[in-house]
């Protein structure tokens, strides 16, 4: 059985096929340019299309609400909210009202990591190993020689998955760091790139154990407190703090609702910052200044200079045909205005995330969403540079963004629904008893198969928390639906019987693209 990763909480591999993870080949590649700053007055032409297009997309329900923030040089010139936090309730969306980032997140991080190394308590490529001596990859050179620069640059070797089903499943952070040191290498040592949420957590986590604080206040000290970022933090409990805070929202146009929830502490590096777009106008000042805000400087020049430069090759975009890199926590990208920094984030349960920089034209744009799939922060962010850079529109980048996101799913619940279509004549189940038990491995922990009515349940995760109906498919393949945002998205847990007629082996496919799916009958 060919094994395709489906979950929701894998993003690292769906959605940066579009944030800038993983590219595939798309259109012609455009040509880098060279750009001189925008005069003020080419961005206040520009303004009017983008207020115009933002309310179009929420009138049109494309999305629930939407929060902007443009930046040129030291002046924030627009900031503004559109719709409602919630589907179905009054709460306006305006540039005070907080969204969760998710992989925006990442960035941000970053820029923490840059005051870091210039407070020389590392640099960037000190080893991991020196920072926090518990941190072990599988093989023991990666070990000893993984630096911060290669985690948050996506070099390690780590797979993207790793542990973001671990994440799903409720286990912590510290849990799930541990158990990176047995998933095998996707790549050579900085051989090739692959985009890990946890590898990006564990090297913000490492850079800041010298200070002796938790990442989250060390975050805190360093970025959100200077800058004044009053609503952002990288706690989960205060984003919920907030009255004035967007729900996540899925089902697509005209059907959009808020079902679900997302907490994202464990990877809070790389995706559990939430903010407003006031905030964020903040940050988007100091990076186009260079590390001043205020007219003191915060953050040494050369220390976050070196967040923007190229280190990873990844193709080209595949809806812009730009030259595209990974940097530390930036995405790099040489198109037809020239070179951007900038990152997207989405958390498939409800959230769509943006920040572009130019840094040469000294303009920026962060675009915050509560909903998914949508490419609406794409097509208006890609618009307003267009008549900024060209002083017309050109392509309508939103028709393309969002069919970007909203196909992202179909080949996989094609090969779900190709894989399990029902058998002509299935085999019949043994004994549910034969089935049930507890079963574990080191990487995936416990996970107990119970009578549950007249059926089985399947639960992991600490204290069995995750708990999944069992659906029998065919002798002893069943399925269970992991992704509560897809619920027709299927994945297989196979038994494995010994002469006795009972199970002494579970295999669970979500978790075997690592070859570490297998559970053993304790």
């Amino acid at each position: 059985m060919t094994r395709t990763r489906t979950r929701s909480r894998t993003l690292s591999r769906l959605v940066p096929l579009l944030a800038g993870a993983v590219l595939a080949a798309g259109p012609a590649r455009a040509e880098p340019v060279s750009r001189a700053p925008v005069s003020r007055a080419q961005v206040e032409a520009a303004l009017p299309a983008l207020d115009a297009q933002a309310a179009k997309a929420v009138a049109d329900g494309l999305v629930p609400g939407l929060a902007i923030a443009v930046v040129q040089g030291d002046a924030v010139v627009f900031a503004k909210g559109y719709g409602v936090r919630e589907e179905g309730k009054p709460g306006a969306v305006d540039a005070d009202t907080v969204f969760q980032l998710a992989s925006f997140s990442k960035p941000i991080t970053a820029t923490v990591v840059a005051a870091l190394v210039g407070d020389k308590l590392l640099d960037w490529d000190t080893p991991v190993a020196a920072l926090n001596p518990s941190f072990q990859l599988r093989d023991a050179y990666p070990t000893q020689q993984v630096s911060v620069r290669d985690l948050l640059a996506h070099r390690s070797g780590l797979p993207g998955d790793a542990g973001n089903e671990l994440e799903a499943l409720g286990y912590d952070r510290a849990t799930i760091l541990a158990r990176l040191r047995l998933v095998p290498p996707s790549s050579s040592f900085r051989a090739g790139y692959s985009y890990s949420n946890f590898g990006f957590t564990a090297g913000a986590v490492a850079a800041a154990a010298p200070t002796g604080k938790p990442w989250e206040e060390v975050a805190k000290e360093k970025l959100f407190a200077p800058l004044g970022m009053a609503s952002t933090s990288a706690r989960h409990a205060d984003f919920i703090a907030h009255e004035n805070r967007a729900e996540l929202h899925i089902g697509g146009p005209g059907h959009w609702a808020a079902k679900l929830k997302r907490q994202p502490d464990a990877q809070a590096p790389a995706g559990g910052v939430s903010s407003n777009a006031r905030d964020l106008a903040q940050w988007l000042r100091l990076e186009l200044a260079g590390g001043m805000f205020d007219g003191r400087r915060l953050i040494p020049e050369a220390a976050l200079a070196a967040t923007h430069q190229p280190v990873m090759a990844r193709g080209a975009n595949p809806v812009t045909g730009a030259a595209s890199f990974y940097a530390l926590g930036w995405n790099v990208e040489y198109g037809r205005h020239g070179v951007s920094w900038g990152h997207a984030g989405a958390f498939s349960v409800g959230a769509r995330t943006l920040v572009t920089i130019y840094p040469e034209a000294d303009i920026a744009i962060v675009v915050l969403a509560n909903a998914f799939p949508t490419g609406v922060p794409e097509g208006l962010a890609d618009n307003f540079f267009d008549r900024v850079f060209d002083g017309k529109p050109g392509t309508d980048w939103m028709g393309p963004w969002n069919a970007a996101y909203e196909g992202m799913f179909a080949p996989a619940m094609a090969a779900a629904k190709a894989r399990f279509a029902p058998p002509a004549a299935p085999l019949p189940a043994a004994p549910l008893a034969a089935y049930q038990g507890r079963y574990a491995n080191a990487y995936v922990g416990g996970a107990q198969v119970a009578a549950a009515g007249e059926g089985l349940e399947l639960r992991l995760g600490p204290d069995g928390q995750a708990r999944f109906p069992l659906t029998h498919v065919n002798r002893d393949v069943f399925l269970y639906y992991p992704a509560p945002e897809l619920p027709d998205l299927p994945s297989a847990a196979t038994f494995t019987l010994g002469p006795d007629g009972t199970a002494g082996a579970l295999t669970l496919e979500d978790f075997d693209g690592f070859g570490l799916g297998t559970l053993t009958r304790e």
